[in-house]
């Protein structure tokens, strides 16, 4: 790297990940050389390279606004929209080393662009639009309070980019998991007050190995939002109206949750042994066996936690202010 006389401008190197599924047989990395100004985004990288190094390289875009999400792309493993992210910021964060990579490299068509189709495939699943019974003539709008409105949480400014949907660690692991580009579908229309189909929206969302509760709140999605929508705030949201609208029914993620409250209640304090005895029982707890004896040997549980008749968790002090607390804030039950 190297500053020309203009302070405005750099000379670098920039790296971008390459791939066609049609001919080649493993993905590279080629690096080309450019100028890069300051008031340069990512996206006029990849027009660069495409323009003045390699016309093959392919990528997505349209609105250049970030609006349409088409260019949502990762840059040194973090996920943003090429079009909104400044590239000499990015220079000077990852001190000159910056590599643009696709979204997903499992799902890889040509260079940046991916199959998205199973990000799309999940978002109709979950009856992304409004089901209502309406007047086909209507003579008035629907409306709404800005009250009704703001109890969206912004969810509607989801543009679909997928970036959330790639970043998640939970679909990694199980591809039958919506993801939480979906979820934050699922409560944006299930919470809009014109909805009708909220019940069965919630029915979908529950099932187990696909549904909000196979979130392992790692918070990832959040991070990689490029609107700063927050997906883990609208699954918890959508736990909650499962246990208001008596959609949940008790099962091994169930019974976590409120083995959580369970806990605080009892001592203020985790206690992680009781939780896992609580939610799958006591047959259940031996699978946990090598990660209990892992989580002994540094004192985060101790041999005799689980153990019904022996209460060895301390309590904290005024634990009746946190129940009273408990009491008042939880409103539904199992």
């Amino acid at each position: 790297m190297q500053k020309t006389e203009n302070s405005d401008t750099r000379k670098v190197k920039i790296k971008a990940f390459r791939f066609n599924a049609e001919t080649d047989y493993l993905p590279y990395t080629k690096e080309y050389k450019m100028e890069v100004g300051k008031d340069e985004l990512v996206l006029d990288l990849m027009n660069k390279i495409k323009w003045e190094h390699d016309g093959s390289f392919s990528y997505r875009r349209s609105c250049r606004h970030g609006i349409c999400g088409a260019c949502a792309i990762k840059v040194n493993g973090k996920p943003v929209l090429a079009c909104k992210e400044n590239a000499m910021e990015l220079l000077d964060l990852f001190d000159n080393d910056i590599t643009l990579e696709p979204l997903s490299k499992k799902r890889v068509v040509k260079d940046m662009i991916v199959d998205k189709a199973d990000f799309w495939e999940k978002h109709s699943a979950i009856k992304p639009y409004i089901v209502a019974d309406i007047d086909p003539n209507p003579t008035a709008e629907t409306k709404q309070s800005i009250a009704e409105f703001d109890a969206m949480l912004d969810s509607d400014l989801c543009i679909q980019c997928g970036a959330c949907h790639y970043a998640c660690p939970a679909l990694q692991a199980n591809e039958d998991y919506l993801g939480p580009a979906a979820l934050n579908a699922a409560f944006r229309f299930t919470a809009d007050t014109r909805d009708e189909a909220g019940k069965e929206r919630l029915e979908i969302v529950f099932a187990t190995g696909e549904g909000v509760w196979d979130c392992v709140k790692c918070n990832e999605c959040a991070e990689a939002c490029p609107k700063e929508i927050n997906p883990i705030q609208k699954i918890g949201k959508l736990h909650n109206m499962q246990f208001e609208q008596k959609i949940a029914r008790s099962n091994i993620a169930t019974r976590h949750a409120e083995g959580f409250v369970r806990s605080i209640r009892k001592h203020g304090f985790l206690d992680e042994a009781d939780i896992v005895v609580y939610s799958e029982g006591y047959l259940g707890m031996y699978k946990h066996l090598k990660t209990a004896v892992k989580m002994m040997k540094v004192g985060k549980i101790h041999w005799q936690d689980g153990v019904p008749w022996i209460d060895n968790m301390p309590k904290i002090k005024n634990l009746d202010e946190v129940q009273k607390l408990i009491d008042i804030s939880m409103t539904n039950k199992l």
